[in-house]
């Protein structure tokens, strides 16, 4: 199976504000802009499955070609935290999440490990309908969990990898997973 995963391109949302599962908007012009050398990278008729957010969703539609919205792949669901400046989180909360970021539930809501789970869901379903290549639209740690599943852990190993190191996976990058 190849998976071409890509990143959604930056939300509309200023620096320094925690967003995971807050539906944020990207700017149009940028979309247009990126769009020719996403679609020149990407294979022309390959399924697409996107996280139900707009800044995925609304990519992925771009993209040309029929879209599965699959709300296993939205981002981390940071409860309270969501759309608060990082400065302004509480210390306490951020040492509780350093200390167990796999998980530990930031602003009461989800767990890496819970987002783990779905991810190795949505990851099963593929391989059970053998898929032999798609495009998926998504986020950085939907990219960094589906990529430790590939390499065959299990929720709990892929929590504690994607967990355990900061990503590096820039906005409308395309990373491409050959897994078995």
């Amino acid at each position: 199976m190849r998976l071409f995963l890509l990143r959604h391109l930056p939300p509309l949302v200023a620096p320094g504000v925690c967003y995971g599962r807050t539906d944020l908007a990207t700017d149009p012009a940028a979309q247009i802009m990126a769009l020719p050398a996403l679609r020149a990278a990407l294979p022309p008729n390959a399924p697409i499955y996107s996280s139900p957010l707009q800044r995925c969703a609304v990519l992925a539609a771009a993209l040309g070609g029929p879209v599965t919205l699959d709300a296993r792949l939205a981002e981390l669901d940071f409860g309270a935290w969501e759309m608060q400046a990082w400065d302004d989180i509480s210390r306490a909360g951020i040492d509780a999440w350093a200390a167990d970021v796999a998980h530990y539930r930031p602003g009461g809501g989800d767990s890496v490990q819970d987002m783990a789970g779905r991810i190795a869901s949505f990851y099963a379903d593929l391989q059970q309908a053998r898929v032999r290549e798609a495009v998926v639209v998504c986020h950085a740690g939907a990219i960094r969990l589906l990529m430790a599943r590939a390499a065959g852990m299990d929720v709990p190993a892929m929590a504690q990898s994607a967990a355990a190191h900061p990503h590096r996976i820039a906005y409308g990058e395309i990373v491409l997973l050959d897994a078995v």
